[in-house]
């Protein structure tokens, strides 16, 4: 039969009409006399029960319990994740990243026995970073059957993808993306578990401003819903200050043609002092690359986004005093309990792997959803829901997930869970954690 597709609410109100008061026990889900897990259709049976069986074909048996639970990604002995992100092309440690972390946090929880006996499994799909590949990829997922999506790569991509999660209900959880358009009052399904570009931008003019008395800033941004939501965001903070862009340069995403971008800003007059840069790790180099070739010396400022370790890579000697704003402490700061099991986390999955930025946000998002499910599970019984999912992420009060806190449901940001936002520049061939910025 294939995979049964139902709303949101169909799940929770047929198991609870399974064990309703009004069925004896011998009739209910699982019973020798009721023939396996399927559900008896009496005449008490709610409206959900009679939708759901009202949606098989004539010739199809009766919908069942395990049907529905396997529909939302929940079985006897798993809960299923789904992630479409870049796990090809140029923006491919982005995605990759993200999944090293989400992968580790799971694996994490599954070495303790899951999550209230129930093991979490990754199902991931590459998108290449590419809006209509998204889309094609999330749905795939949710007909594969899944709990939520997790760890998304892009605004382009969350743009087409998270619409479609939203008409089917699927919490849509630590998308690696700042932007405004996953950040309003009514999208419930979505879980944000990072700062804002909005407040990224907000930190970056700040500092070019406030610490090193800047007055001439240019923008590079990737020409599509990602560079302009940062865009906005720098444009937002300099009109706050009464000031303008000196010049703006755009490049095409998924390539790096970024010179004619670097001789419009060399050229501007007067000369930017500072570079704010809304890209991908591989643009971004070039661009700061060439712009050191051709004399514009400013100081470079790049969004989370970025990539930060790639980056640090690509650039190489060209690096130095190269500045990234992070929505994650310091993937090296042992001190901080979570960034300890992160580290360990991530050498059982790849004993290769080395810390950073992107990868502990994938596993913070992880760990964001064990600690969601364990809490949900001892406050409601039966399997786990994604209704109760939501429900509790927004009722649960303040999360600590090992010394990085997040809260949702708050009347200013009821679906992002944290608005920090920290400062790292390029010194001597590594980041280095600072709190304001210095020539």
């Amino acid at each position: 039969m294939p995979r049964v597709r139902l709303p949101l609410w169909t799940v929770p109100a047929l198991i609870v009409a399974a064990g309703a008061c009004g069925v004896p026990p011998a009739e209910r889900e699982g019973s020798p006399s009721a023939g396996g897990d399927t559900l008896a259709a009496t005449g008490g049976a709610s409206p959900a029960g009679q939708a759901a069986n009202a949606s098989a074909g004539p010739k199809d048996p009766p919908v069942t319990t395990a049907d529905l639970l396997a529909a939302h990604g929940v079985y006897e002995d798993s809960i299923v994740f789904g992630q479409s992100a870049a796990l090809s092309g140029d923006a491919r440690e982005l995605g990759t990243n993200m999944r090293l972390g989400v992968l580790a946090a799971f694996e994490e929880a599954n070495d303790s026995g899951g999550v209230h006996g129930r093991m979490l499994r990754l199902e991931s799909r590459d998108d290449r970073y590419e809006a209509e590949l998204a889309g094609e990829m999330t749905r795939a997922l949710i007909d594969h059957g899944i709990f939520g999506l997790i760890g998304a790569v892009g605004t382009p991509t969350s743009n087409v993808a998270e619409p479609i999660a939203g008409d089917e209900g699927v919490p849509y959880i630590g998308a690696f993306t700042g932007a405004a358009l996953l950040r309003r009052p009514d999208q419930r399904h979505v879980v944000n578990l990072r700062a804002s570009y909005y407040q990224e931008t907000e930190e970056m003019v700040k500092r070019l401003t406030t610490d090193l008395r800047i007055t001439s800033i240019a923008l590079l941004y990737q020409d599509d819903t990602y560079g302009m939501a940062g865009r906005t965001g720098v444009l937002n903070a300099l009109d706050r200050r009464n000031m303008s862009l000196v010049a703006e340069g755009t490049y095409v995403r998924n390539t790096t043609a970024v010179k004619r971008a670097v001789l419009k800003l060399r050229d501007a007059r007067p000369r930017p002092q500072a570079v704010i840069i809304i890209g991908a790790y591989s643009p971004a180099a070039e661009f700061i690359r060439w712009a050191r070739k051709t004399g514009l010396n400013a100081v470079f400022v790049n969004l989370s986004f970025v990539g930060s370790n790639p980056l640090l890579r690509e650039l190489g000697p060209s690096g130095e005093g190269v500045v990234v704003t992070q929505v994650v402490p310091f993937p090296r700061d042992t001190s901080v309990p979570v960034i300890a099991r992160y580290q360990a986390a991530i050498r059982e999955i790849d004993t290769s792997a080395q810390p950073g930025f992107i990868s502990l946000e994938g596993y913070l998002a992880g760990r964001l959803v064990v600690e969601v499910l364990r809490i949900s599970g001892e406050t409601d019984d039966g399997p786990p829901t994604r209704e109760a999912f939501l429900r509790t992420l927004t009722e649960a009060g303040p999360i600590d997930l090992g010394g990085f806190v997040v809260e949702y449901g708050t009347e200013d940001n009821p679906n992002q869970g944290s608005d920090a936002v920290f400062l790292t520049v390029i010194r001597q061939g590594r980041y280095v954690a600072v709190d304001e910025l210095s020539r």
